[in-house]
């Protein structure tokens, strides 16, 4: 049984990533038939500097004017893009609210998210919150295909690895990724020792990818160890891998939120395409 994805939400930025972010879900979304919205979600220059209203009416006219530049450069980007992509997308903008929040929102409507790594060269000039990606990711519940800075050089179907483990965040991941399992040319699954509870006659992940017309190819890793995200995109480029799919996981702490070691990894060193869940 094939299943899709009916609405792809591309976040959007000043940065030259946003482009191919949007060219490459546009694609995707082409042979679904899928609508695409390209949200631009930003922080406020106005926001990065303290106490800014006491900064003088100069300042605060070249801050003002600096995320009219910002959102004008995202719009001309994002035009541009448009007259080579596969499928159109219509343009969204959060004006006037907390970025993650509005952005949360909005992902509530949407069956997949398209989010990119942050640039580590250009954080001061992107003004996305460094969280942003495992923020949205943790608050909307909807998975995001997260997009290495460094670019996408296919479409996804080539192969596809899934770091398993029996959990509610990968169980959901696995599930929100079967539109692009099932273009997969090859799925494999890595997976390191994990509790699994006996069932006469039981499911498994081996019978719910099969259900769904796909044929897994299965890696046991043996113990877990301390450095499972560095093997884990390892195995991925051994396996030729274009798309990873995982659980996110971490915990609160006050009002931050801190990303488990795995996750942190990944989202820090990824080569390839990765989506997950929370």
């Amino acid at each position: 049984m094939k299943t899709s994805y009916a609405q792809w939400l591309v976040h959007i930025d000043a940065s030259a990533q946003a482009s191919a972010r949007l060219k490459f879900a546009s694609a995707l979304a082409k042979a679904d038939g899928a609508a695409v919205t390209g949200l631009y979600a930003a922080t406020s220059a106005q926001m990065g500097m303290a106490y800014a209203p006491e900064a003088g009416p100069e300042v605060m006219r070249a801050l003002i004017e600096l995320d009219a530049l910002n959102v004008a450069q995202a719009r001309a980007a994002f035009d541009a893009a448009q007259a080579s992509a596969p499928t159109r997308a219509d343009w969204a903008e959060i004006k006037d609210a907390p970025t993650v929040s509005a952005f949360v929102q909005q992902a509530f409507f949407a069956d997949l998210l398209v989010m990119g790594q942050p640039d580590p060269s250009r954080k001061a000039q992107q003004h996305v919150p460094a969280d942003f990606v495992e923020s949205v990711v943790v608050a909307c519940g909807k998975p995001a295909l997260v997009i290495p800075y460094i670019g996408v050089s296919s479409n996804l179907d080539r192969a596809a690895v899934i770091a398993w483990k029996p959990t509610r965040e990968t169980a959901r991941a696995v599930a929100a990724a079967l539109p692009l399992l099932q273009r997969a040319r090859a799925v494999h699954v890595v997976s390191w020792d994990a509790e699994v509870f006996p069932v006469d006659g039981g499911l498994d992940l081996a019978s719910f990818l099969k259900a769904h017309g796909i044929d897994a190819s299965f890696h046991p890793q043996g113990k877990e160890v301390s450095d499972i995200g560095e093997m884990l995109l390892s195995r991925a480029y051994d396996l030729q891998a274009d798309l990873l799919v995982m659980g996110c996981y971490g915990h609160s702490r006050a009002r931050e939120w801190v990303l488990g070691g795995v996750s942190r990894t990944i989202l820090s060193a990824m080569t390839l395409p990765v989506l997950m869940a929370h």
